[in-house]
């Protein structure tokens, strides 16, 4: 089938199209209507059709892969590979299963993982999906402050954590953050359920909410607990993603819609199959590593490569050793970690046996030119860029080697997967641009199966969030976009204050008010400016309330600024660079000029300041800029 012949029966036969798609996965009751779209922009996926996630990636490849590998765990920090086939990972998800319910958690509770990328992350995400259970894992980069926003919002019966996690041989002791995020939460979980590495042996253990899960795991030894069979519109997960305040969103994931994408994902876009094996390098806290670390390698009854650790530790070689050892078809990382290859000697690429290896997919943020060359001369690879979002589940754009490999257009993802009708209009008048012409990127709805449901408890965030943006019903992407000639579309950046922080999605509002949560802060403008490694990095422009501060006490202000985030955000919203002015440029209706400031760092023209209500204030950063930051 070609590609063009796929898409267009996606896109006007969709039931039949999508009714077709759901013979892949088991159903205990079949779907009673493909699609209800009668309440827009809300949609139904398979409505009435009962199915479970953990049943279609664990229990119906037992009787004919039940000895493959499913799960093959990999930590360089602790040295340590767990291999671990589908029976085995049955078992230990049955044995997780057990203790969750033990803990008073069933079906609707929610349940928050705090976990790194180790086996127990794995087991305890699909041991929610067995019982019903929604999982909500929060990435362990995040500062108690970001957790406890989470935890606010999901109320779960339960949170899960590792002891500590580890990053270039340094432990992060995950239990005190745990337990900071619980003290400021409004409603902490009364159990929290603790996975211990050994790492942290002086973790403390709070009476009568702290339980050790080897003590429970022990007591459940070859439990076996049947699935629950959940309708298929009912929530599977909720991951929080960072929007233009400082409440987080909770995209809301469904049960049967995303199983179905996963299947026809995993063979059509990434060419996996039954077998096989996937290894993404992405951490389980965001959406890839739900997608393609868990869900749907093991849906497809490939296998699985979980990895902890560095790209250059030991060495540059680490993942071309594995993708030898265990005949990876199909890898999946992000332009940054590419980058950081970079740097290293560029034989590392070429020590290994990659023979079994087809495809290197990167995401998360755009693909430049220089790194795309690089990495594909050096392992004589295709490597294929993909769009998509948090929101989505899995890529808008792509190419689909499983079905017809298109060319490679470097700097584009390509062209839409199957399910989604995408449009580049102009954000004032709504209208179609033309070829080649920058416009906004949206989806006319239904959304495809897979893509977010609504908003965690707030449908009314879900409209404004993302289909108020025009007078008609669009999904906005907020991403500017270009589409050339052959319909291959270029992603150009946010429309909002959403920047992209090597792959990890960061809400400049949200750092500003950490900023200005020091008491010396007047006011704060926190902007993505382009990074060679990072893709952006936020930088800080701050007023101070006091007037006529000397080098070292603005010096001193600038690094508690920047501390102020690490502790309330984490290390990942790190501001890479702090610039205390006297004045911030502003309209003269008071509206900061982000995009102005933005434009100034990257050396480009600030545009039109003919609004400007004090000139002034825009040459004051200028002279900041040439001054260099104070942190």
């Amino acid at each position: 089938m070609r590609y063009e012949e796929l898409y267009r029966r996606s896109i006007e036969q969709p039931e039949a199209f999508w009714a077709e798609q759901a013979k892949a996965i088991d159903w205990h009751v079949p779907p009673q209507r493909i699609l209800d779209d009668s309440n827009p922009p809300f949609r139904r996926w398979f409505a009435g059709g009962e199915t479970n996630l953990c049943h279609n990636a664990i229990d119906r490849h037992l009787a004919e892969r039940g000895d493959q590998l499913a799960l093959v765990a990999v930590s360089t920090e602790t040295d340590v590979t767990r291999e671990i086939t589908y029976r085995e990972l049955h078992r230990e998800v049955n044995v997780f299963a057990a203790v969750l319910a033990s803990l008073g958690v069933g079906r609707g509770d929610r349940v928050v993982v705090y976990m790194p990328n180790v086996a127990e992350a794995a087991f305890a995400m699909l041991a929610c999906a067995r019982i019903g259970a929604i999982h909500s894992v929060v990435f362990g980069g995040f500062a108690p402050h970001n957790l406890a926003l989470r935890i606010d919002d999901a109320q779960p019966k339960l949170l899960v954590c590792a002891d500590a996690g580890m990053r270039g041989g340094k432990v992060i002791p995950y239990k005190p953050l745990v337990d900071a995020a619980c003290a400021e939460a409004t409603t902490p979980p009364p159990k929290v359920l603790v996975v211990s590495r050994g790492l942290d042996p002086d973790a403390v253990r709070v009476p009568g909410r702290d339980v050790d899960y080897a003590e429970l795991r022990a007591r459940h030894e070859g439990a076996d607990v049947p699935v629950e069979w959940l309708e298929s519109n009912e929530p599977s997960y909720l991951l929080y993603t960072s929007g233009t305040t400082g409440k987080p969103k909770g995209v809301q994931r469904d049960v049967g819609g995303y199983a179905v994408a996963m299947a026809l994902s995993m063979w059509a876009i990434y060419d996996v199959r039954a077998g096989q094996t996937m290894f993404t390098t992405s951490d389980v806290g965001w959406a890839v590593g739900h997608s393609y670390n868990v869900y749907g390698p093991l849906i497809a009854g490939a296998t699985v490569l979980l990895y902890e650790g560095l790209p250059t530790n030991p060495d540059a070689g680490i993942w071309w050793r594995l993708c030898e050892k265990y005949r990876v078809r199909t890898m999946f990382s992000s332009p940054t970690a590419i980058r950081v290859l970079k740097k290293q000697d560029a034989a590392w690429l070429r020590r290994y046996d990659l023979s079994a290896l087809k495809w290197l997919f990167l995401a998360g943020e755009p693909l430049d030119e220089p790194t795309a060359h690089w990495i594909s001369e050096g392992i004589g690879k295709t490597v294929i860029d993909n769009y998509w979002q948090t929101e989505t589940g899995w890529p808008v754009l792509t190419l689909m080697p499983g079905v017809e490999l298109k060319p490679v257009r470097l700097g584009s993802p390509g062209l839409p997967s199957p399910g989604y009708r995408l449009r580049v209009i102009d954000e004032v008048t709504g209208r179609d641009a033309a070829p080649n012409e920058k416009g906004v990127l949206v989806i006319v709805p239904p959304l495809p199966p897979g893509c977010m449901t609504t908003v965690w408890r707030d449908d009314a965030r879900f409209r404004s969030s993302y289909f108020s943006h025009f007078k008609e019903l669009l999904y906005s992407s907020l991403d500017w976009a270009v589409r050339d000639e052959d319909g291959y579309t270029f992603i150009l950046g946010r429309t909002d204050d959403v920047i992209n922080v090597a792959g990890h999605r960061l809400g400049t509002r949200e750092i500003e008010e950490s900023v200005s949560t020091h008491a010396g802060v007047a006011e704060a403008a926190v902007v993505g400016v382009q990074d060679e490694i990072k893709g952006q990095v936020p930088v800080v422009f701050a007023t101070l309330k006091a007037s006529g501060v000397d080098e070292p006490a603005r010096r001193e202000a600038a690094a508690e600024m920047q501390q102020r985030v690490v502790d309330q955000l984490g290390g990942v919203a790190r501001p890479a660079r702090v610039y205390i002015v006297n004045a911030l440029p502003k309209t003269r209706s008071g509206k900061l000029l982000r995009r102005s400031l933005q434009a100034l760092a990257e050396r480009r023209d600030p545009g039109d300041l003919s609004t400007l209500d004090d000139p002034n204030a825009l040459e004051e950063c200028r002279r900041a800029l040439e001054r260099g930051s104070d942190f």
